[in-house]
């Protein structure tokens, strides 16, 4: 019985090793992932709802999708949640140009790949996809707080929540804020004010000056009456008093 059973194992052994894979052989590969696509990791995980809509509007999606699968160029983007754009006051959204809604969607993006330990060393304002960082544009300022990242925008600040995704080439951060671009939502410098007339100094009034007679060199008295005009009362008291006799 000892016998069979070895035989029967021994059977077994040499039909394993005569359709198993050849010694050295390695296991096949695991298929690679198909094509990043930015809107299905935003689906898959939930809550961006609002987000997504804007990529879709402004076409970005697309443009990052093509980026990505085209080039080794990577990026991060901040990600707000629904609750976030919940929080913006009513009609923000529906106020901002087609221009305003590329620059916003835009200015959540990075051109490279960030982990979140390379925040800490990251050169301050950090360069957007939505253009120039300097101040009165676009500026975006990250700074580190132990595990905390924290984004500045000139108009509001925002913490980074969680990772949502990260491959080495495309880092998606959930934010709890919509980050605001001072270009866009900064309060606008007023216009300067007219600068006040100036008041006539005292004793200097034309219309004084109007009311008395100037003589021949230009002068007056005090009496508003020229000299010329004094030495002809005489002659002429002069004369009637002649004709009177």
């Amino acid at each position: 019985m000892r016998t069979l059973s070895f035989f029967l194992f021994s059977v077994l052994v040499m039909l394993f090793l005569c359709t198993g894979p050849a010694a050295g052989q390695s296991s096949p590969a695991p298929a690679p992932p198909g094509p990043t696509n930015i809107s299905a990791i935003l689906e898959k995980a939930g809550q961006f709802t609002t987000l997504l809509r804007l990529l879709r509007v402004t076409q970005i999606a697309d443009q990052i999708n093509t980026q990505l699968n085209n080039s080794n160029q990577g990026l991060t983007l901040f990600a707000p949640p629904d609750n976030a754009f919940s929080s913006l006051q009513a009609g923000t959204l529906n106020s901002l140009t087609d221009q305003e809604k590329v620059s916003l969607v835009q200015f959540h993006i990075l051109p490279t790949f960030l982990s979140v330990s390379q925040f800490q060393t990251v050169s301050n304002p950090v360069r957007t996809q939505a253009g120039n960082s300097a101040a009165g544009e676009y500026p975006l300022n990250v700074t580190t707080s132990g595990n905390q990242v924290n984004v500045s925008t000139g108009v509001d600040d925002a913490t980074v929540a969680n990772t949502i995704y990260t491959d080495g080439q495309l880092a998606i951060y959930q934010v709890d804020k919509v980050l605001l671009p001072l270009d866009i939502f900064g309060s606008k410098s007023p216009a300067p004010a007219p600068s006040p007339l100036k008041k006539p100094k005292k004793g200097s009034d034309s219309s004084d000056s109007a009311s008395a007679p100037a003589s021949d060199d230009g002068t007056t008295d005090a009496s508003g009456v020229g000299p010329g005009t004094v030495t002809v009362w005489p002659v002429a008291m002069a004369v009637l008093a002649s004709l009177w006799l």
